[in-house]
């Protein structure tokens, strides 16, 4: 390192210009009067005392009286102890920014825009780990590895996982069916197309991430129970209603659970129609009050406005207008929604069929 460069890193360490003339002068130096010190530098003669007092407070130098104004260097041991301290917290910053640059805190906004993937994929693996009702994911088969832990911790929670697996660009999956979900998801079905990586938990949060041949890389995360309900549609239409069903936990048989009140009234219309029986359980909210809501009683009619003519079997999108049901209790009828009802009394969480007769 020549003079130069000592110069610029002791201004770096916090010294002023100045002070570092003056220190680097005084080290090649040994000793001097203030004014030999100016001399040999390229401090003013006008400031070359305040400069030494300066020097002297930060224990770079001593000063004392011989016939005039004298300066020598002290012992470096205590410079050296404080720059080294500085270059130590100089690295921890360096490490720090490059942590928070590739991970950075999620604020919980309603929405969010962040440029990396893993940002999203871990806030996605945190909220699947808290998931108490339903996961509705789409993910790679690598991607859904990764993810078994959170997830078998959802499943656990009593929550309904959801997971539409997809290929890489340019790959093929062939061993989807071979893969074990068991305790890890109620249901799972797979796109032969690559899609963007999506999770939805529990109405509220949302995750977006294009696929990583999109032009475009970004993520969007979502804090928000409207704006979740828009990639809650994308992801019922466009990655689970018409793909295959490689693996589900649920039997033929009561009890069967719903998250969708339109999944329910694609089963239980059939049914009704043929003169059924269905003991339905609800659990929800008031959608006046938005207290929890829970009530057991017999489907006694079911309305939709179908954007087509009536098939036997319909479709989720046929099902896009209002869906509601009515269950009579033993006490009261209610009026049953889906998610984001208001024409309701009752927002549907989970549906469970407990018997049909």
């Amino acid at each position: 390192m020549d003079t130069a460069e000592l110069r610029t890193a002791l201004r770096n360490a916090g010294l002023s210009q100045y002070q570092a003339e003056a220190y680097v002068a005084l080290l090649q130096l040994g000793a001097a009067s203030a004014t030999e010190l100016a001399d040999a530098c390229a401090v003013p003669t006008a400031r070359i005392y305040d400069v030494l007092r300066d020097l002297e407070s930060k224990g770079y130098i001593e000063t004392y009286e011989q016939d005039s104004l004298h300066a020598r260097a002290c012992d470096p041991k205590s410079v050296m102890e404080d720059l080294q301290k500085r270059s130590v917290q100089l690295d921890e910053a360096a490490s720090e920014i490059e942590a928070r640059w590739q991970q950075p805190a999620v604020d919980r906004h309603m929405l969010s825009i962040v440029k990396r993937f893993d940002t999203v994929f871990n806030r996605a693996e945190e909220l699947i780990r808290g998931a108490t009702s339903e996961v509705q994911l789409s993910v790679t088969p690598e991607q859904f590895e990764v993810l078994r832990p959170a997830l078998s911790e959802a499943y656990e929670n009593g929550a309904l996982v959801k997971i539409s697996l997809h290929p890489e660009q340019g790959e093929e999956v062939d061993d989807v069916k071979n893969t074990s979900y068991h305790g890890l998801a109620s249901e799972v079905r797979y796109r032969t197309l690559p899609t963007p990586f999506v999770a939805i938990v529990d109405r509220t949060g949302a995750c977006f991430a294009p696929h990583v041949d999109s032009m475009n890389q970004y993520g969007v995360l979502v804090d928000d129970y409207t704006l979740t309900y828009v990639f809650y549609w994308y992801f019922q239409t466009a990655l689970w209603e018409v793909w295959d069903v490689v693996y589900t936990a649920q039997t033929p048989d009561p009890p069967i659970v719903y998250s969708d009140i339109r999944h329910f009234v694609q089963d239980a219309e059939p049914l009704f129609q043929d003169g059924k029986q269905i003991l339905t359980h609800i659990n929800g909210y008031d959608t006046t009050t938005r207290e929890p809501v829970d009530i057991v009683g017999n489907l006694s009619d079911i309305y939709y406005t179908a954007v087509s003519e009536p098939k036997d079997t319909l479709s989720f999108s046929e099902l896009a207008g209002q869906v509601c049901l009515t269950i009579e209790t033993d006490d009261e009828t209610y009026t049953v929604g889906g998610w984001g009802a208001v024409l309701e009394e009752v927002e549907a969480n989970r549906i469970t069929v407990e018997s049909i007769s």
